[in-house]
């Protein structure tokens, strides 16, 4: 029996063991290339394989190996670079291990079986798995970035889905401003009042638990005082071994406005970016995105080719494409979607998207128009009238009309803390009550935007 077939065998018998998409991460695509005395040689994808293998699954392979063969075999396992290149690459060196009923605000949609996979994303996705499988021992802290609309947040319910039904551990999903609101809630209890209850149910309900979860870090950046308090979670629980997964649109490095010993923190462990879909992978989520919503028009090869190409940098957008067809042919009564129809569905939702990346932006834009400043002194810290109102007023219809977060504006404005943006939004929602003209230009504005 020749190497592949013994291989061949073992994987099946792998399989069985498995769940599938353990079996699928881990071990589908590798290969036994060499078997020499008590020497084994497995090629693997990638190096993250090499440690995962190696750390979680070593024991399985050689008992299963030495069921099928009879004798004994040390296992080695290369990837393809360490061949080509002759060199030896530390397994260690990958990441830094370190040492219900509950709410965890999970989405039980969001399973690693329905996170569709490509070049841009398969590393994300495999250490996602690895962290899933040994929360607080893999890489602590586990810390995801990338342009909004990638999968991240999908990856992260992935892994807390699958902690909660394979570990059975506490798992807390929430976003940087839930975390914020909620440490500003134990302070604006009446200060007569004693808030000690409060304090201890802010730290049981983000200390008291297994794996903890922040989504969009990146907003943590205007509060400062939350900043001390993270710090100190953050502290508790890696000190206790309890898995830290953070996510951002940028690396822990660009990330200027945080303290510098939380970005030092969050490279403890390792830093994953998600890059955006290439072209191919694109094709495959509008396959998926189709087949789960059980859409029995399908698409033909055109129309997918058509959106895969005008939807290059966000899966939500692709999505969006996606419903907008099949609602206009639905308006249109045809029962057969052409790339005609497609384009007319869609002429508008495309230019919208090449206008603007944002819609703050897009409010940024027609204000400063609207008052002849540039939008670079909206975002400044000018507080002559002729700047500062009119940036009031944008914050007043990115909160009012766009229903953004108040961190989120406060960001997109050049760094304001929250509070900054609350006292603006209300400044101009009173004024507009008495000041008929005052409204009237708003009002302009809003419908330049609509």
């Amino acid at each position: 029996m020749d190497i592949s077939n013994i291989w061949n065998l073992f994987l099946e018998k792998v399989k069985d063991m498995l769940d599938p998409i353990l079996y699928e991460t881990w071990f589908m695509d590798t290969e036994l290339i060499d078997l020499n005395e008590n020497s084994a040689k497995v090629l693997v994808p990638m190096q993250v394989h090499k440690k995962h293998l190696k750390e979680n699954y070593n024991d399985l392979v050689e008992e299963i190996f030495t069921e099928i063969t009879g004798t004994n075999f040390n296992f080695e396992y290369v990837t393809q670079e360490e061949i080509n290149n002759n060199v030896v690459i530390d397994a260690e060196a990958i990441g830094v291990p370190s040492i219900s009923s509950f709410e965890s605000n999970l989405d039980p949609r969001y399973t690693f079986e329905n996170f569709i996979v490509g070049q841009s994303n398969k590393f994300a996705k495999a250490t996602a798995i690895a962290v899933a499988e040994k929360p607080g021992f893999m890489y602590n802290p586990l810390f995801i970035y990338g342009k909004s609309g990638l999968g991240k947040t999908h990856l992260m319910h992935a892994i807390g889905n699958y902690i909660v039904k394979n570990n059975k551990k506490k798992v807390l999903y929430v976003t940087s401003e839930r975390f914020v609101d909620d440490f500003l809630n134990i302070y604006r209890k009446n200060k007569s009042e004693n808030n000690f209850e409060m304090i201890e149910a802010f730290k049981k309900k983000y200390r008291d638990i297994d794996v903890l979860m922040i989504d969009d870090i990146q907003y943590l950046e205007i509060a400062n005082k939350t900043q001390q308090e993270f710090f100190n979670t953050f502290n508790e629980l890696h000190c206790n071994n309890k898995q830290i997964i953070i996510s951002s649109d940028r690396s822990p490095d660009d990330l200027n406005k945080l303290e510098e010993r939380l970005r030092t923190r969050f490279n403890w462990g390792l830093t994953i970016d998600i890059l955006p879909p290439d072209f191919q992978l694109r094709l495959d989520i509008i396959d998926k995105k189709i087949e789960a919503n059980e859409i029995c028009n399908k698409l033909p090869d055109d129309v997918k080719e058509y959106i895969a190409s005008n939807c290059s940098s966000d899966i939500r957008k692709l999505e969006g494409a996606i419903t907008r067809i099949f609602a206009f042919a639905t308006m249109m009564n045809s029962s057969t979607i052409t790339l005609d129809l497609a384009v007319d569905a869609l002429k508008d939702y495309f230019v919208k998207s090449i206008i603007s990346k944002n819609k703050i932006e897009q409010v940024q834009q027609v204000v400063a128009s609207h008052y002849n400043i540039s939008v670079e002194e909206l975002k400044s810290k000018k507080r002559v009238t002729n700047v500062s109102v009119p940036r009031q007023i944008a914050m007043y219809i990115c909160r009012t009309v766009l229903e953004e977060t108040l961190p989120k504006i406060g960001a997109e404005f050049g760094g304001k803390n929250h509070t900054t943006v609350m006292h603006s939004v209300e400044k101009i929602r009173k004024e507009i009550a008495t000041d008929l003209q005052l409204k009237n230009e708003v009002d302009k504005m809003i419908s330049k935007l609509k």
